[in-house]
């Protein structure tokens, strides 16, 4: 039973401990709530004792201990938590201080110790009772229980090793590092001192070996201290400890949820992404604890995977676990922290735009690839994220900006923004698209990360203005009075050029989906756009990369009239130009729009063929 609830047997070490750990608050409160009970307190502890040469480990505290029936309801049932029963008597009583939340759950946690020990001996005696019980199994369904006269105030568990093996991942558990090890891992902050008596050589040749007794764990849980009680040079060691990194955090984010649901939390904004930020099976940062008992690494529930980045502690005072503790059951609690926690971080970053625009910088340089991914599925929190949200854009060949630095510039009569999406900067700044935008002096926003494809149609609009893509549907920037002027012209080339749209409509119907004339272009010959609904080529890559089937979208091919490329193709059409050589030319402005805007070619041996065919006639 116990292997099927455990996936890792050093967690028995953990288990036992915070039985230890929760008898000592137990002990705790009782002198409090029984005022004639007469314990000493002064000096409560959790012990380990490792004998190497009889093959056993005692996990020992002087807390509350039990009575024989306790023994025997308790550790003799199955999965019978002492602990909750405790917590009924307490919610229950008048005095308010003694209403503390405790972890410990004897019964399965207990029954862990069955993993990695043949038998186990528990020796107990309940505080303020004369007699102690011995509890003794082999773990095989059966146990003998005895009354003990000297039995010190408190519980020992003592746990006949079975003999090390690498292939089950049972280790040496009478090693002194191994011990140590685990304890750092898993109760590392547990707020009692977890101490063990350790052998060392002797100093000079001949000494004897010396004993010393050592405290194993920090306990010190920098979350469960007022911010003002800590400095930053503990806040930096920290993170060092929980992150593995080399360098301090960006920002700390120390906060506490109280009320019905309590717990701490202790994060820190990295000030580089990790190796593995957009690796399928990175490491998440968060840790979580419960009452200062380490749970889990990498608590997906905890932290969505947008602010992946993100490091640090969750300490939660009461969580529903599953029964090894090891996986989190999804309830309306976990959601209640992760909602809080991930508005407290989205706030940092916002303060830190306001107020710390280096830090801001640096943040999103690294992370602000991964921040874009909560715009797609985070729709409590989009707007929040589209105010921190920064973007390179026409206005500054340096310095980036935010949609609210856009909306302010924008130009009189302008009612939406302006977007363009490529593989760079230089790649979009050198479109034809661009053309019209950047003659009539319009700031676009250039998008060059693969998610900005996904997020801008899913988000749509900001502060009630499309987000419009210049390589989609019209385009008309001129002014009323512009448009007036420049009606009688677009008239004449509407008929002038009627035929041979007509007729490159047809010769590359394979290709496009309407061949038309364009308002968007100054100097090149042709481009290509899509329906204003239609899905970018970029993105229709991106979902058959990912294996999902999607309808291939044909574009429309702008001509402009002006362009003497243009003007020539009309005049031979309209001459009755031999039929292949003008093909090849529809062909060719096809193909030199498709990669004047970063596309691909359906077919390039053919392409370069015809130019090739073409430049050896000028020669």
């Amino acid at each position: 039973m116990v292997h099927s609830i455990y996936s890792n047997k050093d967690v028995f070490l953990r288990e036992l401990i915070s039985n230890a750990s929760d008898a000592l608050d137990k002990l705790r409160l009782a002198s409090m709530v029984d005022k004639d009970l007469q314990v000493d307190t002064s000096d409560l502890h959790i012990e380990l004792e490792i004998d190497r040469s009889a093959r056993t480990l005692t996990v020992r505290d002087n807390g509350i201990g039990m009575s024989r029936d306790e023994v025997v309801e308790v550790i003799g049932t199955i999965a019978k938590s002492g602990t909750a029963e405790l917590l009924g008597k307490l919610r229950e009583s008048a005095d308010a201080g003694a209403r503390q939340e405790l972890i410990g759950q004897f019964g399965v946690g207990f029954y862990a110790a069955f993993m990695v020990a043949d038998r186990v001996e528990l020796v107990t005696r309940r505080a303020g009772e004369s007699g102690g019980t011995r509890w003794e199994s082999a773990g095989e369904g059966t146990y003998v229980i005895e009354s003990v006269d000297g039995a010190p105030q408190g519980t020992s568990v003592t746990l006949h090793l079975k003999p090390a093996d690498d292939e089950d991942n049972l280790h040496d558990y009478s090693a002194e590092w191994t011990i140590r090890e685990i304890v750092k891992r898993y109760s590392d902050f547990i707020a009692w001192p977890i101490r063990m008596t350790v052998e060392r050589p002797g100093e000079g040749e001949g000494d004897a070996p010396s004993t010393e007794i050592q405290t194993l764990n920090s306990m010190k849980a920098l979350w469960a201290r007022p911010r003002d009680e800590v400095d930053e040079a503990e806040y930096r060691e920290f993170y060092k400890h929980v992150s593995h990194d080399w360098a301090d955090p960006l920002d700390i984010v120390h906060m506490k949820g109280e009320g019905t649901f309590e717990y701490e939390a202790l994060l820190f904004i990295p000030s580089h992404a990790p190796l593995d930020l957009f690796a399928p099976q990175g490491r998440r940062g968060v840790q979580l604890y419960v009452k200062r008992v380490f749970i889990m690494d990498d608590c997906e529930a905890l932290m969505p995977n947008y602010l992946r980045f993100v490091k640090g502690v969750v300490d939660a005072h009461d969580l529903s676990l599953n029964i090894s503790r090891e996986i989190l059951q999804q309830d309306r609690q976990i959601q209640v922290v992760r909602r809080r926690l991930v508005k407290k971080i989205l706030a940092t970053v916002k303060d830190m735009k306001a107020n710390h625009a280096e830090r801001y910088r640096s943040f999103w340089t690294e992370f602000g690839t991964a921040v874009k991914e909560g715009l797609i599925d985070d729709v409590e929190n989009r707007a929040t994220l589209l105010e921190i949200l920064s973007v390179a854009s026409t206005h500054d060949p340096a310095e980036p900006t935010d949609l609210a630095g856009y909306v302010g510039r924008m130009k009189e009569g302008q009612s939406d923004i302006y977007y363009a999406t490529g593989d760079s900067r230089a790649m979009i700044e050198n479109s034809p698209h661009m053309e019209a935008f950047g003659a009539k002096g319009y700031e676009v926003l250039l998008l060059t990360d693969p998610v900005d494809e996904v997020w801008i149609e899913r988000v749509g609009e900001y502060d009630g203005r499309t987000l419009r893509s210049i390589a989609k549907g019209q385009v008309d920037l001129d002014t009323e009075e512009e448009k007036k002027e420049a009606e009688a012209e677009r008239e004449q080339q509407r008929k002038d050029f009627a035929d041979l749209l007509a007729w490159m409509g047809t010769t590359l119907a394979d290709s496009v989906k309407e061949v038309r004339l364009s308002s968007r272009l100054t100097t090149s010959p042709a481009c290509v756009v899509g329906d204003a609904h239609d899905i970018t080529p970029t993105l229709e890559k991106m979902y058959r990369a990912m294996g999902h089937e999607v309808p291939s979208v044909k574009r429309i091919l702008e001509l402009n009239p002006g362009h003497p490329l243009v003007t020539g193709l009309r005049k031979a059409h309209e001459q009755g130009g031999a039929e292949e050589s003008l093909t090849e030319t529809a062909e060719l402005l096809h193909g030199m729009a498709l990669l004047a805007e970063g596309g691909e070619l359906a077919d390039p041996s053919r392409f370069t063929r015809i130019l090739a065919d073409r430049l050896a006639r000028t020669l």
